[in-house]
Parts: C-alpha cells; structure tokens; sequence
C-alpha cells in the first residue's frame, strides 16, 4: 500500500468510527470527526501530514518519489 492510499484508508476509518462511537456511546466523539477534518485540510495547504510518518514506520511507500525515479 502506498502513503497517499493509507492516508485515505486511515482518514475513512476515522471518520466511520466517530460516528459509530458518536451514535452508540457518546455525542463528544463527533469531534474526532472535526479532527480528522482539519488535519486534512491543513496537509492539503502545508503538505504535513503526520500519519505519513507512522505509515512510513509500517513500510508504505510513496509513489510520488518512484514515479519521479523512473521517469514516468
């Protein structure tokens, strides 16, 4: 799996979990939702992105770096 397609993974899955946990537990967790959010629209802007550095730690590659290396 690539960053870009595990940062899409994880931003879904955190997004589906709040509003399972917003539904079924408690109103509050509507804010993981906010978080998620904002966390997107800021590495849209600033190019950061801090799960980047956790699924690079998992061994995701970026294919924007093999892209550039092979010239495509």
């Amino acid at each position: 799996m690539t960053i870009e397609n595990g940062i899409r993974v994880l931003a879904g899955t955190m997004v589906l979990l709040s509003v399972i946990l917003t539904q079924f537990v408690h109103p509050n967790f509507v804010w993981l939702t906010v978080f998620a959010g904002l966390n997107l629209l800021q590495s849209a802007f600033t190019g950061f992105c801090p799960a980047t550095f956790f699924l690079k730690l998992l061994g995701c590659k970026s294919t924007t770096c093999v892209d550039k290396n092979k010239g495509i």
